[in-house]
Parts: C-alpha cells; structure tokens; sequence
C-alpha cells in the first residue's frame, strides 16, 4: 500500500480541476517512464471511461488499461487497473476541502503478484520505484494545480 497527502491552499474545484483531464496524467508521470497515453483524447472522465497508454519500465515495454471504477467530482474518484503489470492495482484520490484550502489523498493499493517472487519484487524494486514516482508526482501536480 501507498499513501500521499497534498495540501493545497486552494478550493477544493480549483485542485480536482487538473485530474479532470486525462491528458495531464503524462503532465504527472517521471519521464524515465517513457509514458504515452495511446487512448483517443480527450477521454470524458466518468465512471466507466478507460483510458489505456504505455510506459516503459526498467526499459522493458508496457501496455497499461485502466477504468474509472468511481467518479464523484469534485470529492473522489478511483482508477482500477484492467490490464498491466499489477496482479492488483486500485488507486482512490480524494479532495477534502480544509481550513485555507484543500488536502489532497491518494491511496494505492497495489500487489505485484508472481507470489514470493513478486514479494521479493516488490520488496527490492517496486516499492521503491513507486516511491520515486509519486515523489516526482507530488511536485508536477503542485506545479499543474498552481500555474
């Protein structure tokens, strides 16, 4: 499991606005990950909508497809992972409005799979590289909500 918090001294509309758009998710994502969304654009956010892209992980190519199990603006919504490199991927960002702005959430449930061998995985690559991803996150979705 992963989980992020991001205060904002923003309305709560003002910071879910960005994560409306499913072309800012290359805007939030390391560029050592080669991302690529190769889903039509613009995706209509809604539960339901699937968005499909490419990355490249360790230099070993992916092809990720996720759908938007929930979609409750400007409060919540959760991405699932259909097809890609997780045996589980279930990642809910939420938007609470708090006193001088916005706090917001994101919580990752994640499992590697392959067993003890993912375990170990996860232990020694995974997790770190999550790490990584969602340190350069939370400095591109401060500068995306910002600007």
């Amino acid at each position: 499991m992963l989980e992020r918090e991001q205060f904002f001294p923003l309305p709560i509309e003002r910071v879910f606005a960005p994560f409306a758009d499913a072309a800012n998710l290359q805007a939030i994502t390391p560029p050592w990950l080669h991302f690529r969304i190769i889903s039509e654009l613009p995706i209509e956010m809604r539960e339901g909508a699937a968005i499909e892209y490419r990355l490249r992980f360790h230099g070993v190519p992916v092809r990720w497809r996720t759908v938007i199990e929930s979609w409750e603006p400007p409060h919540r919504f959760t991405d699932v992972q259909k097809r890609g490199p997780f045996a589980l991927w279930h990642h809910t960002h939420t938007f609470e409005a708090v006193e001088g702005g916005t706090l917001a959430r994101d919580r990752v449930r994640y499992r590697v799979g392959f067993g003890p061998l993912g375990e170990a995985a996860n232990a020694l690559i995974v997790g770190r590289d999550l790490e990584r991803i969602f340190d350069f996150r939370y400095d591109a979705v401060q500068e995306l909500v910002t600007r």
